[in-house]
C-alpha cells in the first residue's frame, strides 16, 4: 500500500518542479528514522502506542519506504512524459496566428469519426474527430497548398443536419474552420484550453459541411448501445428516457438534455448519472443471485462476461474502469474463498488505471469517484454504528450519502465553489427510486437486444420512477436556499480539510472528537472567504462579447452593472459570483447599452437574489420585454426602479449616468476613480461630445476598437479598454505614445482593479500563478 500511495502522490507532485525528489527525500528520511523513532515512542509510552488503530504503516520494513520514494520519483517524471504534447505534425501547429482572428482559413480536414455525435448547448453537433490529412481551400488570398499529412485529435462543432448520421469509425471530410481553444478569460470560467488538453487535443474545428468518405458503418458498441436508448426511449418520451438510458450506461455513453444534466448538477444527484460502482454492484449482486444454484466456476464466469458487456457499453472512462476493476478484484475472491480487503482493492484499482494512464490523476470524475467510493468504505459503517437508534435500513439510507458527502465536498469546493444544501436528504428520499430505475433500465436494456419491442414495454413501467425523480430535484431546486456559494478553497485549505477527515478515521483521539473536526473544517473554508470578501474593494470588468458588464465590490456590497447577451449570466457572471461566494447582488444597473432587448438579466435573476434593479427604459425596447422583466423581479420580491436617460443614481458604491439619446455613454464614479463606458463612436461626435461638456475627464475609458484611438487622444485616459483581441498597429502605437495602458478583454480577459494591485489582466495573472506552480 505504501508504494502504491507513493506513486499517486508523486504524479499528484509532479506539477511542482521538484515534486518527485521531495517524496524520495522523505523516502529515505523515513526509512532511516521512523522505525528508530516508532520503536522509542512504544518503550517510553507502551500504553498510548499499543492503543493507535493498527495500520499497513505500523511497522513497514526501511527498504519498503526506500522503494517507495524511487516510485514516488519515477512517477513525477512518468507523468510529465504522458502528458498530451502537440507533436510536429499536430493539425494544431498548421494554425496560423491570424486564424484566431476574424480573418480564419477555410479548410478542409479528412479522417474518422471517434465518438457518437452529440448536441451541444448552442444546438450543434459536436463530437471528436482523428485528423489524417489537411487541404486548405483557394481563397482570394491565393491558391490552395498542396495537401498535408497530419496528425491529432479535433474537438469539431458542425449544424445538427450534418452531424445526423455519423457514427464511430467512419471516414469523412469535414470543411469548416481551424482554431485554437483559449484559455478561461474570467475568473471561475470554464478553462476550454484545458478541458481539450486532458482529451489529447489542442484544436477545434467549426465546421459547415460534412461528406462521407466510405458509407460503410463499421460494427461498434455504439450500434448495441443505441438499440438500448432507442428501445427506452420509445415508450417513455424525453427527458424519462434518455433519463434511465443515463442511469444505466451513464450521461457520457447517452446524449442527455442539458436542462436535466444541469438539474441533477444543481441539486447533487450528479452521481445517479454518472455509471460506476452502483451499476457494477447491482450487475455482480443479479448475475450471482441468478447462478447460485452453480458451481464457483460459471458464477465467475458469468460476472466477468456481464462487467465486460457493462464496460464495452458505458465506454472506457475512468470511473467505470476503477468500478469494473474492483468487481473483478470481488470475483476473484468468490473464485479463491477468500475476503476481498476492499481498501486495498480500491487502491489497487487507481494505481493500474494511473499505470495506463496518469493523467487520470487529474480527471475530476477519476478523483470524484474515488473520493466518494473511499468515504463509502471507511466512513459509512462508523455513521450507520452511531445511528443505531434508527432502524438498520433508515441509518445505511442516511449513512451512504453523508459518507460520500464528507469526503467529496472538499474537493468540490475547490472546483466549483458552491453547496447543494439539501443534497443529502434528497439524497436519502431518492435512493429507493435510483435503485428501481437501475435495475429495471438493466433489465429493459437486456430485453431489447433481442426483443426491441419487448424491451420498450418492460421500460415504459419505470415512466412513474423517472417521472417522479425528476420532479422530486425540481422541487429541491427550487427550494429557497437550494445552494450557497462558499468560494473557491485554496488547494492548501482543501489539503487541511481532508487531513482532518483522515485523522478522524485512523486516529482514537480524533475519533472521539469528530465534531471538533467537522467544526474545524467548517470555520478553514468559511471564514477566509467572508473575512477575505468583507474587506475587499474590487471593480471586475468582465470579457464579454458586446456591452460592458461590471462586478463592483465594496467590503461585502456588490453592484453588478449590465448582463451581456444571452448565454453571459450563465456562463460567465454566475460563475464569477460563485468563486467570490457571492450569494447575493445587492444592486444591479441595466443601462441597455448594446441597444436592444438581448440580455441575459434572466439567467442571474433566477440563480441569484438581486434586492434592488435599477432600469434604464429604453423607447427602443419592445414593452412586452420590460414587462416580462418586471413580473420576474416581481416574483423574487426584488426593488424596481425604472430610470430616465442622463439622470444619476448612487448606490453608495458607484454613482452612474447613462446617456443614450445619441450613442449609449455610461459614466461611473467609483472608488474615486471616473469610468466612461462608450459605444461606437466617429471621430466628429466625440469633438461635439466633449464640447457640449458630456465628456468628464476620466481615468478609465472603454469602447470598440475602432473608437478608442480618437477617445484617447481627446481624453488622455490612463486606461484605455476594448472589447476585442487586438488593434491595428498603427493604432496601438498612438495610444501607447500617450502613455496610456492598453488592454483589450478578447485577449487579456477581465480587467480588475484593487488598491494593493492597481489594473490587472486576469489572464496574464492566470499565467503567471502557473509559471509559480
Amino acid at each position: 500500500m505504501i508504494i502504491c500511495l507513493a506513486y499517486i502522490l508523486g504524479l499528484l507532485l509532479s506539477i511542482f518542479p521538484w515534486g518527485g525528489f521531495f517524496i524520495l527525500g522523505f523516502g529515505v528520511l523515513a526509512a532511516i528514522s521512523f522505525r528508530r523513532v516508532f520503536l522509542a515512542l512504544r518503550r517510553f509510552f507502551p500504553y498510548h502506542i499499543k492503543s493507535i488503530t493498527p495500520t499497513p504503516f505500523t511497522l513497514p520494513h526501511p527498504r519498503v519506504w526506500l522503494i517507495a520514494g524511487l516510485v514516488g520519483l519515477i512517477a513525477s517524471f512518468y507523468c510529465q512524459f504522458r502528458t498530451p504534447q502537440p507533436g510536429s505534425q499536430d493539425i494544431s501547429s498548421f494554425i496560423s496566428s491570424e486564424n484566431n482572428t476574424n480573418q480564419a482559413q477555410l479548410v478542409v480536414v479528412r479522417g474518422e469519426v471517434v465518438n457518437t455525435p452529440r448536441l451541444t448547448r448552442s444546438q450543434r453537433g459536436q463530437f471528436w474527430f482523428q485528423a489524417k490529412q489537411l487541404d486548405e481551400v483557394k481563397n482570394d488570398r491565393g491558391p490552395a497548398g498542396l495537401p498535408r499529412v497530419v496528425t491529432g485529435k479535433l474537438y469539431v462543432t458542425v449544424p445538427i443536419l450534418q452531424a445526423t448520421g455519423l457514427y464511430p469509425g467512419q471516414q469523412i471530410t469535414v470543411t469548416g474552420m481551424l482554431y485554437k481553444p483559449k484559455p478561461a478569460d474570467n475568473p471561475g470560467g470554464f478553462d476550454f484550453q484545458k478541458y481539450l488538453r486532458q482529451e489529447g487535443s489542442f484544436a477545434g474545428l467549426i465546421g459547415k459541411q460534412v461528406n462521407l468518405i466510405d458509407e460503410d458503418i463499421p460494427w461498434g458498441w455504439w450500434q448495441i448501445r443505441q438499440q438500448i436508448v432507442r428501445s427506452q426511449v420509445r415508450f417513455l418520451g424525453v427527458p424519462e428516457g434518455p433519463l434511465v438510458s443515463a442511469m444505466v450506461l451513464g450521461n457520457k455513453a447517452v446524449d442527455l438534455p442539458h436542462s436535466i444534466r444541469d438539474l441533477f448538477v444543481n441539486v447533487g444527484l450528479a452521481h445517479a448519472l454518472a455509471a460506476s460502482g452502483f451499476q457494477t454492484s447491482l450487475i455482480l449482486a443479479v448475475v450471482l443471485q441468478l447462478t447460485k444454484s452453480a458451481n464457483k466456476k460459471v458464477q465467475v464466469f458469468c460476472g466477468a462476461l456481464g462487467l465486460i458487456i457493462f464496460l464495452g457499453l458505458a465506454g472506457l472512462q475512468p470511473s467505470i474502469l476503477r468500478a469494473v476493476i474492483m468487481g473483478f478484484a470481488a470475483l476473484i475472491g468468490l473464485a479463491l474463498d477468500r475476503k476481498v480487503q476492499q481498501l486495498r482493492s480500491l487502491l489497487l484499482a487507481a494505481t493500474l488505471l494511473l499505470l495506463f494512464n496518469p493523467v487520470w490523476i487529474w480527471d475530476l470524475g477519476f478523483q470524484l469517484s474515488f473520493l466518494a467510493t473511499l468515504g463509502l468504505m471507511v466512513t459509512a459503517t462508523p455513521i450507520t454504528q452511531r445511528l443505531d437508534w434508527l432502524p438498520p435500513l433508515f441509518a445505511t439510507l442516511i449513512s451512504v450519502p453523508l459518507a460520500a458527502t464528507i469526503w467529496t465536498l472538499p474537493l468540490l469546493l475547490h472546483i466549483f465553489s458552491t453547496v447543494a444544501i439539501y443534497s443529502v436528504p434528497l439524497n436519502i428520499i431518492a435512493t429507493p427510486l435510483i435503485s428501481i430505475i437501475s435495475i429495471g433500465g438493466m433489465i429493459s436494456g437486456l430485453v431489447s437486444l433481442p426483443l426491441s419491442d419487448l424491451g420498450a414495454h418492460v421500460a415504459s413501467f419505470l415512466y412513474y420512477p423517472a417521472h417522479i425523480l425528476i420532479k422530486m430535484a425540481e422541487f429541491f431546486d427550487h427550494l429557497p436556499g437550494n445552494s450557497l456559494n462558499i468560494g473557491s478553497i485554496s488547494i492548501w485549505q482543501m489539503l487541511i480539510i481532508y487531513g482532518l477527515i483522515v485523522a478522524t478515521c485512523l486516529v482514537p483521539w480524533w475519533q472521539k472528537r469528530w465534531w471538533l473536526a467537522g467544526l474545524i473544517a467548517t470555520i478553514l473554508a468559511v471564514i477566509p472567504i467572508w473575512y477575505y470578501t468583507s474587506n475587499l474593494l474590487k471593480i471586475t470588468l468582465l470579457a464579454t462579447n458586446s456591452e460592458p458588464v461590471l462586478v463592483i465590490q465594496d467590503r461585502g456590497q456588490v453592484t453588478l452593472i449590465n448582463s451581456g447577451d444571452p448565454g453571459t449570466g450563465r456562463f460567465t457572471i454566475l460563475p464569477f459570483l460563485r468563486q467570490q461566494g457571492i450569494n447575493h447582488i445587492d444592486w444591479a444597473i441595466s443601462t441597455n447599452f448594446s441597444g436592444d432587448a438581448n440580455n441575459s438579466w434572466s439567467e442571474v435573476i433566477n440563480n441569484l437574489h438581486i434586492k434592488n434593479f435599477l432600469d434604464y427604459t429604453s423607447p427602443h425596447i419592445n414593452p412586452v420585454t420590460t414587462q416580462t422583466l418586471r413580473e420576474l423581479l416581481r416574483q423574487e420580491q426584488t426593488n424596481y426602479q425604472p430610470l430616465s436617460s442622463g439622470q444619476s443614481v448612487n448606490t453608495g458604491s458607484v454613482m452612474a449616468n447613462f446617456n443614450d439619446d445619441k450613442l449609449p455613454i455610461l459614466q461611473l464614479q467609483v472608488f474615486g476613480q471616473n469610468w466612461l463606458l462608450i459605444g461606437s463612436v466617429k471621430s466628429q461626435q466625440i469633438a461635439q461630445l466633449a464640447q457640449d461638456g458630456k465628456l468628464l475627464s476620466p481615468q478609465v475609458v472603454w469602447s470598440p476598437s475602432e473608437s478608442l484611438e480618437d477617445l484617447t487622444t481627446a481624453l488622455k485616459p490612463q486606461v484605455a479598454i476594448a472589447p476585442t483581441n487586438k488593434v491595428n498597429k498603427n493604432s496601438s502605437d498612438q495610444i501607447l505614445q500617450g502613455k496610456t495602458k492598453l488592454f483589450f478583454t478578447g485577449r487579456d480577459g477581465a480587467i480588475q482593479w484593487d488598491p494593493q494591485q492597481n489594473f490587472q489582466a486576469f489572464i496574464q495573472v492566470s499565467e503567471n500563478e502557473s509559471s509559480n506552480l
